[in-house]
């Protein structure tokens, strides 16, 4: 029955790559850890979400590893999230409000592979 199933997987990647092909000027602003407010369109974070990815599998993270982060919500981190995803890997967020042992307990216990961290944090990671 044509027009009653979906064409293409329901994916993480298909939903950044629609919003690429729609919407790719439509502005996304975030606040950096720096300070000064970011500006870019859907287009550019599907590159640099891919982008990241490929650089991801070049260091080898595969389907299913799990790849950290411990960042506030900036543009950066909305660019792992769709990245990690998009390749098939598990992107674990952390709660950087969250008890230093707690965290190290998540860290140790995900084993993720990488960890990403917004430089607010290293006080807490170290």
């Amino acid at each position: 029955m044509r027009g009653l199933m979906m064409d293409t997987p329901l994916l993480v990647s298909s939903l950044l790559r629609h919003g690429a092909a729609i919407y790719g000027d439509s502005e996304i602003v975030s606040r950096t850890v720096e300070g000064p407010i970011h500006r870019y369109g859907y287009a550019e974070t599907h590159r640099r979400s891919q982008q990241l990815a490929n650089a991801l599998t070049r260091l080898g993270i595969k389907l299913g590893d799990r790849v950290g982060t411990i960042a506030w919500n900036t543009y950066r981190h909305f660019e792992i999230y769709f990245g990690v995803s998009g390749m098939g890997a598990v992107c674990h967020t952390m709660n950087p409000r969250l008890h230093p042992a707690q965290i190290l307990y998540m860290l140790d216990h995900a084993e993720d592979q990488y960890v990403f961290v917004d430089t607010t944090f290293l006080p807490l990671i170290e």
